[in-house]
C-alpha cells in the first residue's frame, strides 16, 4: 500500500468518527458554567447584591440549552435510525443532479441538486452530504434543509437542497460515492452514514475579459450571409485544367503547349460573395517537459487557458457569424446546444502532445485559432508564413494566472496566514519556480515571432 492509498483510507474512514471539534469545546464550555454557577464564590465576596439573582437566571439558562442540546441530539439520533431503516428495508439513497446555469456576465456556473426520500429533519439539527470523486478527493459539505412535499399535497415527500460547487479545475469529474450525516445543533457529534453514489458531471469555464478583434468568416457551407469584402478561393492562375470547347483560348499556358504539346488553360481568379460560417480553432499541443504535465502549475495555467477560450468564443458567438468551433480532442459530448457542446468539449481538453499545430489549424477555412505559452515556436513560425491578415491569432499568456503582488505576498507570509486555496498556495511560490523563467521565455518568443508576422493578432 502506497502513502498515497493510506491518506486516502485514513480520510475515507475518519468521515466515519462521530465526535468532532465542536465537542471538546462545548465539554469544555459546559464544564467551565457549571463550576462558575454551582461554585461561585462566598456570599460574602459578592461585588454586588443582585449576584445571586444573575446566578439564579444563569442556571436557568444553562439548564435550558443543556434541555435544547439534549432534545436536539435525541432527534438527530432518532432520524439517523430511522434512515438506517429506510435504506435497509426501501433501499433509499442520496439522488444528485448537476447541472449548469447562466449567470448574468459571469457565464456558467455548476450546481447539485441532492434530495433524500423519505427522512425528516432533526429537531434543530441538520442533515448534510458530502461527495467523493476521481481519485477520492472530498468536497466541501452541502446541505438538506428544504422538505420537498408531494405534488397537491401538504405531505413531505423527503428533503433536497441545492448548492454551488467549488472545484479546483475545469474538466470532467467521476463520482466515486458521498456520505450523509446526521448533526446536532451544536454538531457535538456527527453520525456518518456512506452512499453509492455515481455518474460524471464537468465544471465549465467562466467569462473573463478579453480583447476583441475583427474577424470575417473563410467557410461557406450555405448563401444566407453575403459579406462586404469577396473572399478569394482556390484557383489563382496556379491550377491548371486541359483545354475544352468553350473556354477561352487567350488563356492558354504556349509554354506547357511548347513542352509537351498538350493545350491546358488557367483557372481563373475566382471571389467567393458568402461566407457563412466563422471557424474557431484553439490548440491544446504543449511542447514541454514530460514530467510538468501532472504538477499544479500547469493545471491552474490550464484552467487560465480554458477560460480565456471560452470566453473569446462566446465574444465571437454574439457578433452576426455563425462560429463553428472546431476542437482538437476526440471527446463527443452527445446531443446538446452548439455552446453548451462547446463548453463541455473545452472543459474536459487537457495539454496533449498527439496533434500539432501543423495538423490542426488550416489557414484556408480557419479565422481564429488560440495558442498558449507552451506552443511550438518552430511550427508557429512555419505556420504563421501560410496565414495573411485575415487570420486573427489569439495568444494566451498563461503565466498570467499565476501573477500576484509580491510584497503583499510575501507580507502575508510573514504574518503566518495560510493560503486559502491552491492557487493562491502557488502564486506565493511562483516566484521562486524554475519554470517560471522558462514559460516566461517561450512567451517572449511567441511575441516576437507574431510582431515579425503578418497575421492579426491579440494577447490574452
Amino acid at each position: 500500500m502506497t502513502w498515497k492509498q493510506l491518506k486516502w483510507r485514513i480520510r475515507y474512514y475518519w468521515q466515519y468518527f462521530p465526535f468532532t471539534l465542536n465537542t471538546a469545546l462545548c465539554l469544555l464550555a459546559g464544564w467551565g458554567a457549571f463550576k462558575l454557577l454551582y461554585q461561585p464564590p462566598h456570599k460574602d465576596d459578592y461585588p454586588s447584591p443582585f449576584m445571586p439573582f444573575i446566578i439564579l437566571m444563569g442556571k436557568l439558562t444553562f439548564w435550558l440549552l443543556i434541555a435544547l442540546v439534549l432534545l436536539s441530539m435525541a432527534s438527530t439520533l432518532a432520524a439517523y435510525f430511522y434512515y438506517s431503516w429506510l435504506r435497509h428495508s426501501k433501499g433509499t439513497t442520496l439522488q444528485v443532479a448537476f447541472n449548469t446555469e447562466q449567470k448574468g456576465n459571469k457565464g456558467y456556473r455548476l450546481y447539485m441538486t441532492a434530495k433524500l426520500e423519505g427522512v425528516f429533519r432533526p429537531i434543530l439539527g441538520f442533515i448534510k452530504g458530502r461527495l467523493y470523486y476521481d481519485d477520492h478527493i472530498l468536497t466541501d459539505q452541502f446541505a438538506l434543509q428544504t422538505n420537498k412535499r408531494k405534488p397537491q399535497s401538504l405531505l413531505r415527500e423527503g428533503i433536497t437542497g441545492k448548492s454551488k460547487l467549488y472545484l479546483p479545475d475545469i474538466k470532467e469529474y467521476e463520482l466515486k460515492g458521498g456520505f450523509i450525516y446526521f448533526q446536532d445543533m451544536l454538531h457535538v457529534f456527527s453520525l456518518a452514514v456512506s452512499q453509492p453514489v455515481s455518474g460524471h458531471f464537468y465544471q465549465p469555464p467562466v467569462l473573463t475579459t478579453s480583447e476583441d478583434s475583427t474577424v470575417n468568416p473563410r467557410k461557406t457551407e450555405t448563401m444566407d450571409v453575403r459579406i462586404d469584402q469577396m473572399r478569394r478561393v482556390e484557383g489563382e492562375y496556379l491550377n491548371y485544367k486541359d483545354f475544352e470547347a468553350g473556354d477561352d483560348v487567350r488563356r492558354i499556358v504556349w509554354k506547357v503547349y511548347a513542352r509537351n504539346r498538350e493545350l491546358v488553360v488557367r483557372v481563373p481568379e475566382m471571389f467567393e460573395p458568402y461566407a457563412s460560417h466563422l471557424y474557431f480553432h484553439a490548440s491544446f499541443y504543449a511542447a514541454m517537459k514530460k514530467q510538468w504535465l501532472g504538477d499544479d502549475y500547469i493545471s491552474e495555467m490550464l484552467n487560465y487557458y480554458k477560460n480565456s477560450v471560452w470566453t473569446i468564443y462566446d465574444t465571437l458567438a454574439k457578433k452576426e457569424w455563425q462560429v463553428r468551433y472546431i476542437p482538437d480532442t476526440t471527446y463527443n459530448p452527445g446531443d446538446m446546444e452548439e455552446q453548451d457542446k462547446t463548453a463541455r468539449i473545452i472543459s474536459n481538453s487537457q495539454w496533449h502532445k498527439d496533434l500539432s499545430l501543423l495538423q490542426y489549424f488550416n489557414p484556408k477555412t480557419g479565422a481564429v485559432l488560440c495558442i498558449s505559452s507552451f506552443t511550438d515556436t518552430d511550427e508557429l513560425k512555419e505556420l504563421l508564413e501560410r496565414c495573411d491578415a485575415a487570420t486573427v491569432i489569439y495568444f494566451v499568456k498563461t503565466s498570467n494566472r499565476l501573477k500576484s503582488f509580491a510584497p503583499l505576498t510575501w507580507l502575508a507570509r510573514l504574518l503566518i496566514l495560510p493560503p486559502q486555496d491552491r492557487l493562491s498556495r502557488l502564486r506565493s511560490r511562483w516566484a521562486l519556480s524554475p519554470m517560471r523563467l522558462q514559460v516566461q521565455k517561450r512567451e517572449k518568443e511567441i511575441e516576437h515571432i507574431l510582431q515579425n508576422s503578418s497575421v492579426t493578432w491579440a494577447v490574452v
